[in-house]
């Protein structure tokens, strides 16, 4: 009788899988198609992703790290959105940024992607800097009546490559080219 209790017990621990080990999970990590920003197209590519994954670190990323350079973030809004909105009073850093973006993604309409396209791009290297100059559009799908989903305008990035060889963006100017809001307002909405 011992015999078979103790068969019937081995027989039910081979049976499930109490010693086996399972997959990790993986930890929260930024999606894949972040890249490092070894040359100032990915940058520009990282930022495209950055707002269509909704991944705030991956934004942030894309932006000057004063660990890393001496040359510190700014952000220069359009004319139109510094008299709108008094936030762009007292400077603009990448804190302002985080909280932007972070407000702005939980607005956004369900899976629905959010979409930044390029046009007229000039560039101009400058040794271990670029100016990157460009017209913009970009669609904000949101249900909030009272908030615009398209936002045009023309931006400069001043980008340098700091001393882990990664470039950045540390200088950014928007203007107003158009009849629709600029991304400076969509800023000052959000923050």
């Amino acid at each position: 009788m011992k015999i078979l209790i103790v068969i019937s017990f081995l027989l039910f621990l081979s049976g499930c899988d109490m010693f086996t080990t399972r997959k990790a999970a993986l930890p929260n990590q930024p999606r894949a198609d972040f890249q490092q920003a070894v040359t100032p197209e990915i940058v520009i590519q990282n930022l495209i992703n950055s707002l269509k994954d909704k991944n705030v670190q991956n934004y942030l990323a894309c932006f000057s790290d004063s660990a890393f350079t001496a040359k510190k973030f700014v952000f220069i809004p359009s004319t139109g959105a510094i008299s709108k909105f008094p936030s762009f009073s007292y400077g603009w850093n990448k804190k302002n940024e985080e909280q932007y973006f972070n407000n702005m993604i939980s607005r956004v309409t369900g899976n629905l992607p959010i979409v930044l396209k390029f046009s007229n791009v000039s560039t101009s290297p400058m040794g271990d800097s670029l100016i990157y100059t460009a017209s913009y559009f970009l669609n904000v799908p949101n249900n909030d009546v009272s908030i615009p989903n398209n936002y045009q305008g023309d931006l400069q990035f001043k980008m340098t490559i700091d001393s882990r060889s990664v470039w950045s963006i540390y200088y950014w100017q928007d203007s107003k080219n158009s009849s629709l809001p600029t991304w400076s307002e969509l800023k000052g909405r959000f923050y």
